[in-house]
């Protein structure tokens, strides 16, 4: 007859258990840690933070400033060829006796140059105030998108097919910046509290 397992701690069903067989009844003990100590848990997400978690910029958002960078780049670039173009055509002018005539002209190209390097310094500007700005800095780019926009349109009056296609382009890089900024998103990110 078989008793079963000696070292089995419920024993065989139906028989008590004897005593100084099997295992103790009290707790295997903890076998020391190995290596170093065990690290302490990470913090949770946003301690130190009083509103929880710093909040990073919407991805609409981004592409508007990206998109305000590269249109003032553009418009720098733009700006410094008008003001070469505008000059040739003065010294030209002048060459040939008709320089009084022109230069009323050539003022008013230089004016068209300042405003587009304004707008690119302004764009500029823009960009740079996103990530730490307030609600300024939105507002401010609505009117800049604004603007942009109209300026877009005028293109349509020159009537040529290049004017269309830079118009077409920049009523959609307007319009991008524009609907970046008039979203909820746009709005809790200006106004997020900051440390």
């Amino acid at each position: 007859m078989s008793f079963g397992d000696p070292n089995n701690p419920y024993g065989q069903q139906g028989q008590p258990q004897q005593p100084g067989y099997g295992y103790p009844q009290q707790g295997q003990p903890q076998q020391p840690g190995y290596g170093y100590p065990a690290a302490p848990p990470p913090p949770a997400y946003g301690a130190g933070y009083p509103g929880g978690a710093p909040m990073t910029m919407p991805g609409l958002m981004q592409t508007a400033r990206v998109l305000l960078f590269i249109v003032a780049g553009l418009q720098i670039i733009f700006g410094i060829i008008f003001a070469f173009v505008i000059a040739a055509a003065q010294d030209v002018s002048d060459s040939v006796g008709a320089g009084d005539a022109t230069d009323g002209l050539a003022g008013l190209g230089f004016i068209v140059v300042l405003i587009l390097i304004a707008f690119a310094v302004w764009a500029i500007v823009l960009g740079a105030k996103f990530s730490k700005g307030g609600n300024g800095v939105r507002v401010t780019t609505i009117v800049y998108s604004a603007l942009f926009i109209l300026m877009s349109l005028s293109n349509f009056t020159q009537g040529t097919t290049s004017a269309a296609i830079g118009g077409i382009i920049g009523l959609a890089i307007g319009g991008i910046i524009l609907a970046s900024m008039v979203n909820s998103s746009a709005t809790a990110w200006f106004n997020r509290p900051r440390y």
